[in-house]
């Protein structure tokens, strides 16, 4: 996940753009962050995602073969 200073001045840009605007160079920095923010959230997603195991009501496994199979090959 993205440190608690970038966290932070995501948030800092966010309040400034609604207050008063950004300046080109602050936009830019902005966009940087979100696309690092965005990145760290999907990969921690697809790691949650391919730890879980889906069983239904009856006790069968019926997790994904996609998931499945990118689980078998994160253990090797």
């Amino acid at each position: 996940m993205l440190s608690k200073e970038k966290i932070a001045r995501i948030n800092e840009l966010a309040r400034k753009a609604k207050a008063t605007g950004l300046t080109d160079i602050e936009a830019k920095e902005q966009s940087k962050l979100r696309s690092e923010y965005l990145a760290a959230f999907r990969s921690n997603m697809l790691d949650t995602l391919t730890n879980t195991k889906i069983i239904d009501p009856l006790g069968n496994d019926v997790t994904p073969d996609k998931i499945k199979a990118r689980k078998k090959n994160n253990l090797h």
